[in-house]
Order: structure tokens, then sequence, then C-alpha cells
């Protein structure tokens, strides 16, 4: 079964559960076996399976232990949303999501992120990616891998999995153009900021769930979806050509 874990900063209400006496888990994983909240900075694996620990506590704060029934809880901070679970019984691959920022062409949207951890965790950073296709100058619309300091020469041992996240919250707030991994997309932020907006705010429509986005440009979607292509290679082709019909459709065939 899979495991799930929470990660952030706690508010009042998160801080007043943290100091509460753990819950003692009684025989047979009955609902009197919960979760024990910790006050930590970083990303906890806190669960219990006949009140057993398994597994150290390692450098990064993360308590590695089992737990026997499934119990997710999504850790909220005052206005960011934050979850990671557990994919790999290593504790070697995670699966993170992030909330889209508010005021952003990504709000509404749930961005999911692949977290690869290395043995030499944590001296060294995780290596993360988005699952969630996005538009976006700092990350590749192809292959979801991110353009970010902490995950590169930035990194420090005292950093955690929740600074990552709040990081990757804070980049889709602040795009760093100057410094692209997607060169296409930081062209069309830098040179037209408005179709920049329209354009991430419909990829994170399609690929992460956030409101409708323009009517125009789903309509172009539908055109050339109709003549036969691929709708994912039609998004990227419009959305990399200006959303100009005739030289998408050039690509397209070219391809």
């Amino acid at each position: 079964k899979r495991k799930e874990i929470s990660s952030g900063a706690g508010s009042h209400h998160d801080t007043h559960n943290a100091r509460r006496p753990a819950d003692r888990p009684t025989e047979g994983g009955s609902e009197g076996e919960r979760e024990r909240e910790r006050e930590e900075p970083g990303v906890q694996f806190s669960t219990h399976s006949h009140g057993e620990h398994r597994g150290p506590k390692d450098q990064a704060g993360v308590q590695r232990s089992s737990q026997k029934r499934r119990g997710a809880v999504t850790f909220l901070t005052s206005k960011n949303q934050i979850k990671v679970d557990l994919v790999d019984e290593n504790f070697t691959e995670l699966r993170g999501e992030i909330a889209g920022p508010p005021d952003t062409p990504y709000e509404g949207g749930r961005f999911q992120l692949e977290i690869k951890i290395p043995e030499t965790y944590p001296f060294n950073p995780p290596k993360v990616r988005f699952i969630s296709k996005i538009w976006h100058p700092n990350i590749s619309s192809v292959t979801g891998a991110i353009c970010l300091d902490i995950l590169k020469d930035q990194w420090a041992a005292a950093m955690t999995l929740r600074t990552v996240l709040l990081s990757l919250q804070a980049l889709l707030a602040a795009a760093e153009p100057d410094d692209p991994q997607d060169a296409v997309v930081a062209n069309q932020y830098k040179q037209n900021p408005e179709m920049f907006k329209q354009t991430a705010r419909l990829w994170s429509h399609v690929y992460a769930g956030a409101p409708v986005s323009s009517a125009d440009y789903n309509r172009k979607i539908d055109k050339l979806c109709a003549m036969g292509f691929d709708k994912n290679a039609v998004i990227a082709a419009l959305s990399s050509k200006s959303w100009d019909v005739e030289t998408a459709t050039e690509l397209l065939l070219s391809n």
C-alpha cells in the first residue's frame, strides 16, 4: 500500500497539535493507532505499526518508520499546500505536490513532482523534476527539469524537502528569465508577457487542473486536434509558435 507523508511549517493549529501527547496505538491497527505529529522543520515519516519505530532518524529530520495501515495527512501552512507521498519502500523515491501560488497563472493548479533521494542526502540535494507539464522559463516544458540554485551548487545539508517545495512555489511566483531552463518560454516571457500568462494559464488548466483558460486558445487547439494531431503536441507547437495556427501546423508536419 502506498504510504503518504506531509510537510510544512506549522500554523497555530498545527503547533497546538504537535504539543499533544502522542496517541498510543492499540492492537490490530484500530482507530487508536494514529500518526504522531512532531514539531520539526523537515518532512516526517511519522507513523506507527504496533508502537514500533523502524529505522534511525537521519540528519535531514526524516523519521524512517513503517505503518500497517494507510494514514494520510496533508500539512497546510497559512498560504501554501505541500504534500509528499512515499513511492519507494526504501525511501529513495517520493512524489511531491505543490499548489500553484495565488495571483499567478498557476493558481488553482496542483503540480506533481518526482523526488529522488540520493544515498549522499542530505549532503547532496534531492533530484527533483516536474511530472506535471508546466509553462515556465526555469522549468523545461519537455522534460520537467528545473533550474534552481538550491538543487545545484547552493544546496546545504541543513535544508529539507520542505525548503525545496517552498522554493519551487516561490519560483512559480517569481520566474528568472535571464537564467532559463527553457529558452523558448523565457523569450515569450520577456517579449510578450500577456501571451506568456495566457499560455501558462492554459497549461495549468490542461495539466494541473487549474480553472478554465483562454477560449480562443482552446479553439485553436481543437482545430488542430481535429486534423488528427496529438493534443500534447498541438499545445506545445502552438505555445512555441505564439499561437499562430499556420506556423504551428508546419512544425507539427515537420515532426
